[in-house]
């Protein structure tokens, strides 16, 4: 493709988390850039004040005149919207080039070496964690990320001195697979997206596919244990690693040593081939994120940044938003809102609470995201629940998805073993917190739907 003819990047559902880097990174570019999203955000109304024209009716009529050259026009789309969307339909039916995200994705990094972070879980803290490891040194790096970082307040970062690119790699629809990785991460292979993939082996082979995508003169780093055979290409150096490695198991490549954890932080020695850097400290201390960090270390170390660079770095990484934030942490009362959807997501995430918390109460509020997710791993989801001490389970948030007969959030809820639980519908949360308000304790608020609307008001009502 010739981006010089481009002028205008037209996008339907531009208010995804992954489209909006590339409606940013388009801004940046000097290009015109519109689009369809169905409904508006805190994200969408930004990127209209960034100087993007979005609106959130599926109208041909909205579309701006100026988007009507199929020569000079780009449009993008994500899979998570119908084929049968009428604004889709219109340009096909014109003969405009229509591309996924993770094709222009792969389009405007293939001549960049890219740092790809792949897994079910884990990859949005990881390669922002690397992003910003990177953007400290001397190094420097471009992202595309799957998470608002709360350190640069966006999702894309840009560099006019480095050809390293940290993207987010993105398993759903395959769309990793139009990535060519410089350097890849997987950090987790668990069974999701069903509804995509059909078989927990098919989505198995789908990581092992993108594993042969990695270039010849670069590096796979995988987590120790994943159920994950590489199909390296010839030269491709492979690499293990872990948080705290297990007993009886022989040590990956890179991991921590000497871990302390207590009074609110988390520090431990990061190890690997031929070094040693002691005394890290994570900006964000939760036991999850000390594999996160080995392997982000790993990635940025292997790029050149320096042991005392990445001591100096960790320690200010402040996250992506609703990855663990914390909008509540007084002596009496904690309130902390992530974006967990996955059984073993969530399960990670109440068990840092416990353990951060040790002794006090937990109570989690839970919303459900897709009825196909619900529907294949109800047991799991159960079974990571049954670790609090109070659950107030909320209905399904459907996003792209139509409802399937028989599917509600009742199948999550039978299967809870712990007395302590109720389900209610999303309108009568407000309503619920304000009736226990001054007994709750440590509230922790999951999901990846709209229950981060609920967050601010839950902490009104709770902060005492």
């Amino acid at each position: 493709m010739d981006w010089n003819k481009i002028k205008q990047v037209y996008f339907i559902g531009a208010g995804g988390i992954g489209m909006s880097a590339l409606v940013r990174y388009f801004l940046a570019k000097g290009k015109r850039v519109a689009g369809y999203d169905r409904t508006p955000s805190a994200l969408t109304e930004q990127l209209n004040e960034e100087g993007a024209s979005i609106h959130y009716e599926d109208n041909v009529a909205a579309i701006p005149a100026g988007f009507s050259d199929a020569e000079t026009t780009l449009v993008v789309y994500t899979p998570a919207i119908p084929e049968t969307l009428s604004e889709l339909v219109y340009f096909r039916e014109r003969g405009f080039r229509v591309m996924k995200r993770a094709e222009v994705l792969g389009l405007i990094t293939e001549h960049t070496r890219g740092l790809c972070v792949a897994g079910t879980h884990g990859k949005t803290t990881t390669s922002s964690m690397t992003a910003h490891l990177l953007k400290q040194s001397h190094v420097d790096c471009n992202a595309f990320l799957g998470g608002i970082l709360k350190n640069y307040g966006s999702n894309l970062l840009l560099s006019e001195k480095s050809d390293l690119t940290v993207i987010e790699a993105d398993e759903f629809d395959r769309s990793f697979h139009w990535l060519r990785p410089y350097m890849a991460v997987i950090t987790a292979a668990d069974p999701d997206h069903l509804d995509i993939y059909g078989t927990a082996d098919a989505y198995r082979e789908s990581f092992e596919h993108f594993t042969s995508l990695v270039r010849p003169d670069g590096c796979l780093i995988m987590k120790q244990g994943i159920q994950v055979t590489p199909r390296l290409q010839t030269g491709v150096k492979l690499y293990t690693y872990a948080g705290i490695p297990a007993e009886g198991k022989p040590k990956p490549d890179f991991y921590a040593s000497n871990v302390r954890i207590g009074n609110g932080e988390i520090c431990f020695d990061f190890v690997g081939p031929d070094v040693c850097i002691p005394e890290v400290r994570l900006g964000v201390p939760v036991k999850v994120n000390i594999e996160n960090g080995v392997a982000a270390i790993a990635l940025a170390w292997l790029n050149g940044v320096t042991p005392e660079e990445i001591q100096r770095a960790m320690p200010t990484f402040a996250g992506p938003r609703r990855r663990f934030d914390f909008h509540l942490k007084k002596e009496h009362v904690v309130l902390i809102d992530d974006y967990a959807h996955h059984p073993a997501e969530l399960r990670a995430s109440i068990l840092s609470v416990k353990e951060l918390y040790a002794g006090r109460r937990v109570t989690g509020i839970f919303q459900p995201h897709l009825y196909t997710r619900t529907r294949d791993f109800a047991v799991d989801f159960a079974a990571a629940l049954s670790l609090l001490d109070e659950l107030i389970l909320l209905d399904i948030y459907p996003a792209r998805e139509e409802p399937i007969p028989g599917v509600t959030s009742q199948l999550i809820f039978d299967a809870v073993t712990i007395p302590d639980k109720r389900l209610i519908h999303r309108a009568e949360l407000l309503d619920v917190v304000a009736a226990e308000a001054e007994r709750l304790d440590v509230v922790l608020m999951v999901g990846a739907g709209d229950i981060e609307l609920l967050v601010e008001p839950v902490k009104q009502l709770i902060d005492r």
